[in-house]
Formats: C-alpha cells, structure tokens, sequence
C-alpha cells in the first residue's frame, strides 16, 4: 500500500499565511487538513482543489518567485509546516511574517 499524497496550498492576508494540506487518497478521494484542524473530506481531488481555489488558496508547488513576491513573500521565507502529527501541525498552519518581501 502506498502512502498518501499531500500538496500543500497557502492563501495571504498581508504578512499572514493559511497553509491548507491536500490529501489525495488511493481511492482517487481527497482530504483537506486545514488551519482550524479540520480535516474535511471530498469525493474527488478535483472538488477539493476547486474548493481551495473558490477561498483563494494557491498550490505551494505552482508558485514561481515572482508570484510569491506578488503576495509580499519570498520563497525562501515559506516553506509548509512540519509536526509529526496533525495534532502538533494544527498551530503551524498559520505563519506570522515581519516586514514585506521586495
């Protein structure tokens, strides 16, 4: 059995980033491990990815530099949060930044 997939997504407001953590499953469905510590299930990983898109989340992987300094970062600031379970990755999935990229 393999293990799961994960694609990370962020979203901006200012120098705050929501991270968001796609999870698609064997079976072609998909999870969503979000920043409140909601883990939110979807029949397909095409629904779970329009949902993100419709709240103006961004997949991590896609992002050039130039995007990320549109968004006020640079990529070598950002990087997805790490915790050995969801439990300790609930608090990292929202990042404080100081001042702007550029």
């Amino acid at each position: 059995m393999s293990a799961p997939a994960d694609r990370w997504w962020l979203a901006t407001l200012g120098r705050t980033v929501v991270w968001a953590r796609l999870r698609e499953r064997e079976a072609g469905t998909a999870e969503v491990f979000d920043s409140d510590g909601n883990t939110l299930s979807y029949d397909s990983t095409d629904t779970a990815r329009a949902t993100l898109m419709d709240a103006e989340f961004v997949e991590f992987d896609g992002l050039d530099e130039e995007d990320a300094l549109d968004r006020g970062f640079s990529l070598a600031e950002l990087a997805p949060p790490q915790a050995d379970d969801d439990d300790a990755l609930r608090p990292r999935m929202i990042q404080q930044f100081g001042m702007r990229a550029r």
